[in-house]
């Protein structure tokens, strides 16, 4: 158990004293019941809200992962790995690239990525590789060794690859091929890698602190990442056959003996579907800057046709409902983003969750170390339920 003591917590004076006190107990109280540390942001227009840090980079009785430094009580200056909130980062640059004229939701993939039109996917489009419903959930063969750290070597194996079903008939959520195949897009389109995407088109310009490849001179600020025990993904599903999907989906990552998301290679490799690492500051201003009024990231048209929904319905492997639009998670019947509609951004496993309430100019961030079942974690569920009721 992590001691109240490890709490720093701050709000602007736009935040009632009442309303403040109410996300910080309840704060408090999911850092005093875990193991590890968190942090929650709040963000409006690029600006902080609200910031909460509490508990330790490293859990109780744990070591450090490789490179990074001894146990510190978390601030706003701990990163630690984002999991599938990197998604979220991928569909903000996807947004960018489509208001830039670069990409285009309804053209086929293959207008860009011409290998891509193998085994019937020629017309598979844009919007359905960003919208989770192309059909290709795991490599086939899987990848070997580093492979699986080469986003092109991975892209070209699926690029040959046939889908499970015809794309676009069902939605099922592509929990690591979707950064391969969107960074392969980038690169047709760019000639970039995503992590230089993310340092040239947000990190930079946005003063963020995110980085998809770390460098070794930021390793000294990661938290470490730990699983709480009885921790289990895909808790929707019971169905056997389709478990073993979610093992070939996962592969050698959250179902590994180790946990390949602490090692260097891991760190160093520009993962789009979840190795992105960063704050909790920097995830809630992202969120914030797209729903800002004023001089937004992207035009409220953009925005507005990147987060309608492009796909929706009970997952086809997992049994999750899902709602997606171009790469972001929007509000789905499980309440994900708490009581306040409309609402995107996109979650991470074990926790995490980033996103915005455009309407009213806030973007949020909670950044975790300690993974916990989607079945039992209640920790953003409380504080977004606390958070809806001061902003509404």
């Amino acid at each position: 158990m992590t001691t109240a003591s490890t709490i720093t917590a701050r709000a602007s004076s736009a935040v009632p004293e009442e309303d403040f006190a109410r996300i910080r107990g309840i704060f408090a109280d999911h850092v005093q019941a875990g193991a590890g540390g968190m942090a929650f942001c709040v963000y409006r227009e690029g600006l902080p809200l609200l910031q909460c840090y509490g508990g330790m980079s490293v859990p109780a009785g744990g070591e450090p992962a490789q490179g990074t430094d001894t146990a510190h009580a978390w601030d706003s200056s701990t990163l630690a790995v984002l999991f599938s909130g990197t998604k979220g980062i991928m569909a903000v640059i996807a947004a960018i690239l489509i208001e830039r004229g670069l990409l285009d939701p309804q053209a086929p993939v293959c207008a860009y990525w011409p290998e891509f039109a193998a085994a019937g996917k020629e017309r598979v489009t844009v919007a359905q590789v960003l919208s989770h419903s192309v059909g290709l959930v795991y490599p086939d063969p899987a990848p070997a060794g580093e492979d699986r750290y080469n986003n092109r070597v991975v892209a070209q194996i699926l690029a040959a690859q046939a889908p499970l079903w015809e794309p676009g008939t069902q939605v099922a959520y592509h929990a690591i091929t979707y950064g391969y195949l969107v960074a392969e897009l980038f690169f047709r389109v760019t000639g970039k890698q995503p992590g230089q995407l993310v340092r040239e088109l947000l990190a930079e310009p946005y003063s963020l602190d995110l980085f998809l490849g770390l460098p070794e001179t930021e390793d000294h600020r990661l938290a470490t990442i730990f699983r709480a025990q009885n921790y289990t993904i895909s808790t929707f599903l019971t169905d056997p056959e389709r478990r073993k999907i979610v093992e070939r989906m996962y592969g050698d990552t959250l179902l590994a003996g180790e946990d390949p998301f602490n090692s260097v290679p891991m760190r160093r490799a520009q993962m789009a579907a979840g190795g992105g690492i960063g704050s909790a500051d920097a995830m809630a201003k992202l969120y914030s800057l797209l729903v800002s009024p004023e001089e937004p990231i992207v035009s409220r048209a953009t925005l507005q046709q990147s987060t309608s929904t492009f796909s929706e319905g009970v997952d086809a492997v997992n049994d999750r409902p899902l709602r997606f639009g171009l790469g972001f998670e929007l509000a789905d019947p499980l309440g994900t983003y708490g009581p306040v509609a409309p609402a995107f951004g996109h979650s991470g496993a074990g926790g995490g969750l980033h996103g915005a309430w455009p309407q009213k100019n806030l973007g949020f961030s909670l950044l975790i170390n300690e993974m916990q079942s989607e079945d039992r974690d209640r920790r953003a569920k409380d504080l977004l339920a606390a958070l809806a009721r001061s902003v509404l």
